[in-house]
């Protein structure tokens, strides 16, 4: 059998030799710098950018295949996802960004015929070995059309906080009133950058709230859970420049308590608030460093085609 290949559900005849990528860096939890890439969107009120805090890893992808049914669509991938920073994930339609970013909490599960060989793991521990629910609330995900619930802002922000505490197997925790819940969902909303919109509002329905907001309450119930990690599906494609830059700032604000992915078509905000960057073509990764490397000096050939707008 191929010592390059990964260890399959079921063997299958692959339409080329994979390329073996080498994982990136020691793997070591330890806390080190990060980079900070000039233009960087701002994060406080001067206008000023604040300083990078520092990282430690929380997932590690180590040599990641994924299929639906008999096709490879994302092949032999090993990167770490730290706290402190924003991994941007970036490439053409059809890299197999999304499919992996579904996968760090399992939501490509819920496709049929979707397999995983190599290895996820938070904190340490495979992924496939955490309780399903409660790998999505320590791993969370914003995706690329705003979704909020129908029912009033306070509510949505509180679902989070109620199904946490909700009904567990047979034993149903006592409802929690408006009451205990209003610190958390303030907290979620000021974190979000959304409170100071909706404070005297909370009742109305989140459905009113323009598509940036509604981006931004979607972003709050994702960190009401207490979420170690943030995915996030292209959550400015949809919007306007402004609630756009709003977000991104947001973003960069963020990374200093939780682990955020970001999978965007676009190169100029990959570079305003990615510290780190993985380029995925065909299911490969291609290169991975840090964002000032990948947009201004990037090793392969393909990645500088692609930055430089040669293709995708």
């Amino acid at each position: 059998m191929d010592p390059l290949m990964p260890p399959p559900v079921r063997r299958i005849v692959l339409e080329r030799e994979p390329t073996v990528v080498s994982p990136p860096s020691n793997g070591s939890s330890a806390t080190i710098a990060t980079t900070q890439r000039p233009g960087r969107a701002p994060i406080n009120g001067a206008g000023e950018q604040a300083p990078a805090p520092d990282v430690q890893e929380r997932m590690r992808i180590e040599g990641v295949w994924l299929a639906y049914g008999e096709k490879w669509v994302v092949r032999d991938v090993s990167l770490p996802v730290r706290k402190g920073e924003v991994l941007g994930l970036i490439g053409a339609s059809g890299s197999g960004k999304t499919t992996l970013l579904r996968s760090l909490n399992r939501l490509t599960e819920i496709t049929a015929g979707a397999t995983r060989a190599g290895r996820v793991t938070l904190d340490g521990q495979e992924i496939g070995e955490i309780e399903v629910n409660s790998l999505r609330r320590r791993v969370s995900m914003v995706f690329q059309q705003p979704n909020p619930f129908p029912m009033s802002i306070f509510e949505n922000v509180a679902y989070a906080l109620r199904e946490e505490h909700g009904e567990r197997g047979a034993r149903r925790r006592k409802r929690r009133s408006r009451d205990d819940l209003m610190p958390a969902v303030v907290d979620a909303l000021r974190r979000a950058g959304l409170y100071d919109e909706v404070a005297g509002n909370l009742d109305h329905p989140a459905l009113r709230l323009s598509g940036g907001q509604q981006q931004r309450l979607c972003i709050a119930r994702a960190l009401a859970a207490g979420p170690e990690v943030l995915l996030l599906d292209e959550p400015c494609s949809a919007l306007d420049p402004i609630s756009t830059a709003t977000i991104e700032q947001l973003i960069v604000g963020l990374r200093e308590s939780v682990a955020i992915v970001i999978v965007t078509h676009n190169l100029q905000q990959a570079m305003r608030v990615a510290d780190h960057v993985a380029f995925m073509h065909l299911g490969e990764l291609v290169e991975y460093g840090p964002s000032s490397q990948i947009f201004d000096n990037p090793r392969e050939a393909r990645t500088r085609e692609y930055v430089s707008g040669a293709f995708g």
